[in-house]
């Protein structure tokens, strides 16, 4: 069942699903929240991807594409069991999805 979707992202019971994942194809990419440790929300700055469109900067966190991710005022970071890379996504209605992951206790704010 489908708790939240936007252009973005698709978020059902237990996964998500990035759109946009992958380079240069453009496909989705579905993670299972059991496979997810946790995921942190920051402001968005330059300093943690506020104008990554697309891709990574560190070679530790990867960024599915958002033309608009220098407008967003959020962005969340999630730190896969499975994986040493993480998933720094961005969202259209942050503090919806932020309520969803803490209900599902997968948020830690710094």
């Amino acid at each position: 069942m489908m708790i939240y979707q936007d252009n973005l992202v698709s978020i059902t019971e237990d996964k998500i699903i990035f759109a946009h994942y992958y380079y240069p194809s453009g496909k989705s990419k579905a993670v299972k929240l059991a496979d997810i440790e946790l995921i942190e929300v920051k402001k968005s700055t330059i300093g943690n991807g506020k104008w990554r469109i697309h891709g990574t900067g560190n070679f530790k966190t990867w960024s599915p594409k958002d033309n608009a991710r220098p407008k967003r005022d959020k962005i969340f970071f999630a730190k896969l069991r499975s994986q040493w890379i993480n998933i720094g996504f961005t969202v259209e209605n942050a503090a919806l999805v932020e309520k969803l992951f803490k209900e599902k206790k997968l948020i830690r704010n710094e």
